[in-house]
């Protein structure tokens, strides 16, 4: 990628010096709501492009589903085998709230599955990004900034998956899985079938390195985070632990980490670290936080976006509700001019204005530092008045 994107260079050091500042101000532990359980902090949009030969290989929605289930475990530390990690290393598992979602609003408004099937003639793919090409057999990407672009097809030459770090070009910007290892049901096969390559390689999509450095061996290298011990090298098949390496004993290497390469069944934590290295590209004018605010996990964007649905008008949408960190208002109007938009608590005084001239629009609403309540969002042009309740609950 810096070979043949020379600004690929430039934005992962710009990239790398915003994360070792959000690290030196706390990190994750800085966040509002980082403490909190439930409703996650982060919810990412994904769009599964399905690129297929064979029948076998245009894998099921039932798979599909089953790897964003992974996914919402492993991320949000819901995982059943987490209790299998040692007890030297448990204080260090972190979660990171984040949710994935299959889109519902592709990007032209309209109401979608999330999953794209694409026929081609390809026998399989390699890691040049073909993939990610209409033109080269694969399927173009959806907006990068807006949506997770996941692949999934045939790969050659013994690969299970890869991704693009942030700071990539948008059209490349996304993962590749193998399809067999895709999901923890149906055409999976074993070692790689708890869908454990996903969750690896959307580490690397969030900014996390392998976690033994890519040294070859040699000790030197850095994952980055300072809560994973130094290893040589990486880990295949299921170590016994501890497994020692680059004079880390007792406790030895990480190795069921999900950026090693263990086997799927012996892999099953990130650290805190790793969540800190990863919120830093999620935060206001990170390299991933828009997709963050895309709000394209709601269905009632289509609705209220289309501008055929003549008939909806002067209507509010709140999603979702109860809400904990953020609100997605969704409004569509017949108005002319300024609209303004105002949040109401529950004693009847103004929390915050906001005035735009669009007769649609989707406004996200942070309302973390609320207090749990009912509110009410108020729209107003000086003529007609419509409102809708919110209920914030933390």
């Amino acid at each position: 990628m810096m070979q043949t994107h020379p600004e690929f260079a430039q934005n992962q050091k710009d990239i790398e010096r915003a994360t070792q500042e959000f690290i030196k101000r706390g990190g994750g532990e800085s966040l509002s709501g980082i403490a909190n359980l439930g409703t996650p902090l982060y919810t990412i949009p994904v769009v599964v492009h399905v690129v297929y030969k064979t029948v076998v290989q245009n894998i099921s929605q039932a798979q599909i589903l089953s790897q964003i289930s992974v996914l919402n475990k492993d991320y949000q530390l819901k995982n059943s085998d987490t209790s299998l990690i040692p007890s030297v290393f448990k204080l260090r598992r972190g979660d990171f709230k984040i949710k994935f979602c299959l889109a519902k609003t592709d990007p032209n408004g309209n109401a979608t599955t999330g999953i794209i099937r694409k026929k081609t003639t390809k026998k399989s793919f390699s890691s040049n990004d073909a993939v990610k090409f209409s033109s080269m057999g694969g399927d173009n990407a959806w907006p990068a900034d807006k949506y997770l672009n996941i692949w999934v097809c045939n790969l050659g030459q013994g690969l299970l998956g890869y991704a693009q770090f942030p700071g990539g070009p948008a059209s490349t910007d996304g993962v590749v899985i193998l399809y067999s290892a895709f999901g923890d049901e149906l055409t999976v096969d074993p070692p790689y079938d708890k869908g454990r390559t996903a969750t690896h390689e959307i580490g690397h999509w969030l900014n996390l390195r392998h976690i033994w450095g890519d040294d070859g061996g040699a000790c030197t290298g850095s994952d980055l985070v300072g809560d994973t011990p130094n290893q040589a090298g990486e880990n295949y098949g299921c170590p016994s632990f501890p497994h020692i390496s680059c004079g880390n004993g007792p406790n030895g290497d990480m190795f069921m980490n999900y950026m090693d390469y263990t086997d799927d069944a012996c892999m099953f934590m990130f650290t805190k670290g790793q969540r800190d290295r990863s919120y830093a590209v999620l935060q206001p004018g990170g390299a991933r936080y828009s997709v963050t605010q895309s709000g394209k996990c709601a269905a009632v964007i289509a609705s209220l976006m289309n501008n055929n649905a003549t008939e909806i008008s002067n209507t509010i949408k709140i999603y979702p509700q109860p809400a904990n960190n953020y609100a997605n208002i969704g409004f569509k109007t017949n108005w002319k001019g300024n609209t303004t938009i105002t949040l109401i608590n529950g004693m009847g005084s103004i929390v915050t204005v906001k005035q735009t001239n669009a007769e649609s629009k989707i406004y996200r609403l942070d309302v973390s530092a609320l207090k749990s309540g009912i509110y009410y969002i108020r729209l107003n042009n000086n003529k007609e008045m419509i409102s809708q309740k919110i209920i914030v609950q933390h």
